[in-house]
Order: C-alpha cells, then sequence, then structure tokens
C-alpha cells in the first residue's frame, strides 16, 4: 500500500492467478457526556483492544491512554483486551454495545478484512467512527539466531521453497500481515499460492512464534518490534515505507534493497452504533488534543509512526472506502 491502500490495488491485479488459500471490563452503559464539557478532563472511558497483549492495536492504544491521562485530558483510561477471529470478536462486541459512549474499540485495516474473511455479522458500518490516527510501516523480521543476515539471503531461501520457509503475520487472511507477505512474494517472483502463512491474533502472539522459531520470518507493522530490536532479540531485514525509518534509522527499506513494494497500514479508533452526538464529540475533543499535544508527537517520533490524523465524518469516508476495496479485493483472492 502506498500512501493508504495501493498495495491493495496491487493485489487486486494479481488476484486472478492465486488462491491463498471472552470477557472483557464491562462499560456501565451511559453517556460520557457530560464529561469535558463542563472544563474538567473527560472521565469513565474505556478502549478496547480486539487483540491479545503486546501487538500494534495494542500498543496504540496504550499509548493513547498514557498521553490523554498524563495531558489530564481526559482522567483515567481503562485499556482492555478482547481477542478472538482477527478482531471480530471485539468488534461484535463494540456493535452489541449499541449506545454505549464511554466505550471506543482500537482498530485498523486488519479488522477491516477480519470482519470479510472470519464471516463476522458485525461490520465496521455498525459503528460510529471516532478518529483515524496513524499509518505504519510494516517491517520484515528475524530471530537474532536466523541464519538470514540479509533480505537477500531470506529471498533466496524462500524462492528455494517456499513451503519451508514459513512466515507469521499478527492478522487473518485479508488483513495487512497477511497481505504484506504475499504482495513481498509476488515482487519478488515466487508464487503466492506456494506461500505458507501461519496467522497469529496479533504482534502479541506473533513476537513468541518469532523467537521460538516457529516460523522462519514474521511480516507485520515495525513498532510492534522496537523492544525487540533494542534488545538484541529480533533482526529487522528491511522496511516497507517509501523512506527509511527513524526509530530504525539503519535499516534499508525494500525499495532501496532492489525490491519495488511500498506498504502502510493505519489505525484509528470507532464507538458502538447509536452513540449520541454528545459523547461522539467527547472522544473526538479527547482525541483531537491529543493529537494535537507535544507528548502524542513525541510518541510519534519514536515509535516511527505516521501521523493521519482525522475525525468523525472524514474518518467515516475513508473507512467506507477502504471497507469497499477491501471487500472486492478479498472476493477476487477468494478470501470472503
Amino acid at each position: 500500500m502506498r500512501a493508504r491502500f495501493t498495495g491493495l490495488a496491487a493485489a487486486a491485479a494479481v488476484a486472478s492467478t492465486f488462491l491463498v488459500a471472552a470477557c472483557g471490563a464491562t462499560a456501565d452503559k451511559g453517556s460520557a457526556g457530560s464529561a469535558g464539557n463542563d472544563g474538567k478532563p473527560a472521565s469513565g472511558l474505556q478502549l478496547m483492544v480486539p487483540n491479545s497483549p503486546g501487538g500494534g492495536y495494542d500498543t496504540t492504544a496504550r499509548t493513547a491512554a498514557k498521553v490523554l491521562e498524563s495531558s489530564k485530558i481526559t482522567s483515567s483510561v481503562q485499556v482492555f483486551n478482547l481477542p478472538g477471529a482477527g478482531g471480530t470478536v471485539g468488534l461484535q462486541r463494540v456493535v452489541n454495545e449499541k449506545g454505549n459512549g464511554k466505550l471506543a474499540m482500537q482498530m485498523g485495516l486488519g479488522v477491516v478484512g477480519a470482519a470479510y474473511t472470519q464471516k463476522s455479522k458485525a461490520t465496521l458500518n455498525d459503528t460510529t467512527p471516532i478518529a483515524k490516527l496513524i499509518e505504519e510501516a510494516g517491517a520484515i523480521v528475524v530471530p537474532k539466531d536466523s541464519p538470514y543476515k540479509t533480505i537477500d539471503q531470506l529471498i533466496a531461501a524462500w524462492k528455494a521453497n517456499p513451503k519451508k520457509v514459513a512466515v507469521g503475520g499478527g492478522s487473518s487472511p485479508g488483513g495487512p500481515d497477511h497481505l504484506l507477505p504475499m504482495q513481498l512474494a509476488q515482487a519478488v517472483g515466487i508464487d503466492p499460492k506456494q506461500v505458507s502463512y501461519v496467522s497469529y491474533d496479533g504482534g502479541g502472539e506473533l513476537l513468541p512464534a518469532l523467537l521460538g522459531n516457529k516460523i522462519a520470518f514474521g511480516a507485520s507493522g515495525f513498532g510492534e518490534f522496537l523492544d525487540q530490536v533494542e534488545a538484541g532479540d529480533v533482526r529487522v531485514l528491511a522496511v516497507t515505507s517509501e523512506k527509511p525509518i527513524p526509530a530504525l534509522k539503519d535499516v534499508k527499506t525494500l525499495k532501496d534493497q532492489g525490491i519495488d513494494l511500498v506498504f502502510t497500514n493505519w489505525r484509528g479508533i470507532v464507538a458502538p452504533p447509536g452513540i449520541s452526538a454528545a459523547d461522539k464529540k467527547v472522544w473526538i475533543d479527547a482525541l483531537t488534543k491529543m493529537h494535537d499535544s507535544k507528548a502524542w508527537k513525541d510518541e510519534e517520533a519514536t515509535r516511527g509512526w505516521t501521523d493521519a490524523f482525522a475525525t468523525g465524518d472524514e474518518f467515516g469516508t475513508f473507512l467506507k472506502e477502504q471497507d469497499t476495496q477491501v471487500a472486492e479485493i478479498l472476493k477476487q483472492l477468494g478470501l470472503a
């Protein structure tokens, strides 16, 4: 995806060539609208993460909550995880919480695709769009003891035996971590039908599999691996951005290493259907103040996130476009 979605469009061009093969904290329903409209910090807000702890959604949600609290934009924001089925267990929960203005869900492109591949009864069209926050490039990552020291070595081994060199991602088929290696395979001349893709429910499950050598390499948002990169537990062979990422200044892009592929994921926040205009305003106002704060800009710089802020109807239009495009592509891929 070049600037949001070009990568998925590229997948459509090759789609005809292959088929790829709980419980959480319960919110007290009611209005959050009184909070934040009297000059006091918004209160009683909950942010659900529809994947396991430690993944990209989890990191984004907890970073947002930290900034909201430390900047006194809100009082404590309760972040909780409700993983399952590529994010659609959480999606169903949000849709079921109709009118609950205190609850919102961290999400992104992966949930858009999972709603189709998991045949979810709930869809993002049923939710209330709040805000798109960031975009993030992907990364091709191996454990520290991997025999592959460069992307060229990995690609050579992958081309020699695609089914043996398994790749893992933190999203279901149709999500960004699935589409990235499929497009990478196409870009380097590997038949995507031969790719062995192992799906994990978020980066929190992907990372142990990578460190435990259950997969040869991982493909996911680079931000999910920063701590492990710093600790020396994993090695990033390439990032999928247009330009190098300051947070990984010594890592070259795929393009810089002769592979013509750029891919970018995004993350945002939605709320249940039927919330009041006042509750929607509380969320949007709080996130707008967060976005404008130095603390958030510092987090974006530290984590290498690209600012992509859009709220309300603007985000809603973007979501509908993404949903339509993903649905069309997944049908072409035989996944929906």
